[in-house]
């Protein structure tokens, strides 16, 4: 998600959450991440980023959407990306699904955390350093694919 900055600037925002759960509770720069998760077999891809968002946040995307490819993390993973214009009151919580794991390890005790435990619209030099680097891609290819809208004359948000 997407918008153009609200402190009067007019620079462009992008949405993005901090992961949830006790691995990085301490952490802060290079761990934030788009909302994003695993696409179902045989699941379309934009359909998927659509459920994974609302599942991550509790809001509903909508479209128009603008596609801004995919990128392959340190860890292998690819991630696909999809941009639209939206807004959301920080006021407001998020309502992320949660996952369990045994904590603390050992223990044998489950307990549950939140996929997602804040989000913040973030400007272009913060997200350089709080995304996770191969997904800092994604706010340059919005970027470019907005001026280019701008140029047209048919730039939305």
């Amino acid at each position: 998600m997407y918008r153009q900055g609200k402190d009067g600037s007019g620079d462009l925002e992008v949405f993005i959450v901090h992961p949830g759960g006790p691995f990085f509770v301490r952490r802060d720069e290079g761990i934030w991440t788009i909302p994003k998760g695993l696409v179902g077999p045989g699941e379309d891809l934009l359909a998927a980023a659509q459920r994974e968002f609302e599942e991550e946040t509790g809001l509903t995307p909508t479209g128009p959407y603008v596609p801004l490819g995919s990128v392959v993390q340190a860890n292998r993973k690819t991630v696909h990306a999809w941009a639209f214009a939206g807004d959301w009151d920080p006021a407001r919580p998020l309502r992320a699904n949660t996952f369990e794991i045994e904590w603390p390890p050992g223990s044998g005790r489950i307990k549950a955390f939140p996929e997602a435990d804040r989000g913040a619209f973030v400007n272009g030099a913060t997200a350089d350093r709080k995304l996770i680097p191969a997904q800092r891609a994604f706010f340059a290819r919005l970027s470019d694919w907005l001026a280019g809208q701008k140029q047209q004359g048919s730039a939305p948000g």
